[in-house]
């Protein structure tokens, strides 16, 4: 799969999202190792708290799919009246849930800025800028699952 086919597929999953409040969609498409893709949605809630991101969605989707082992995610994201996309980075928590699945120094985020989103089907790569980040530039010095061995 193409790193634009995985947008594509982040982009498909963010016109899932569910944000009346804050009107910041966000999609994610997360590929596991064996090829496998696993998208998610941001989706709120009145209280905030029990508010779930999208990266979150995708990875929590995989899990419980018997899935926990993850090569790459795309993530898109803005507020639902653009039509151009910025890029949109994992926020805290989910650097932190991708961190407990993942090699950081080989897991692979792709931020896309997208020009044009009003027809995902007319999408062309010319209109897609991909950013390509390693978990632990996102997540230096990061607590994970090794550090919880006792030998």
């Amino acid at each position: 799969m193409t790193d634009f086919e995985l947008i594509k597929l982040a982009l498909e999953a963010r016109e899932m999202a569910y944000a009346p409040y804050s009107h910041h969609k966000v999609g994610a498409a997360i590929e596991s190792a064996d090829g496998r893709v696993f998208k998610g949605c941001n989706i709120e809630n009145a209280g905030y708290t029990p508010t779930n991101c999208a990266e979150r969605t995708a990875v929590f989707k995989a899990v419980s799919e018997g899935v926990k082992n993850f090569k790459r995610i795309a993530i898109v994201g803005g507020m639902d009246n653009l039509t151009a996309l910025p890029y949109c980075a994992p926020c805290g928590v989910c650097r932190q849930v991708l961190r407990e699945f993942t090699d950081p120094k080989a897991f692979e985020i792709l931020l896309a800025e997208v020009d044009n989103v009003t027809d995902l089907g007319k999408l062309d790569e010319s209109q897609v800028h991909i950013k390509v980040v390693t978990l632990a530039e996102m997540l230096p010095l990061g607590f994970g699952p090794e550090n919880l061995k006792l030998d």
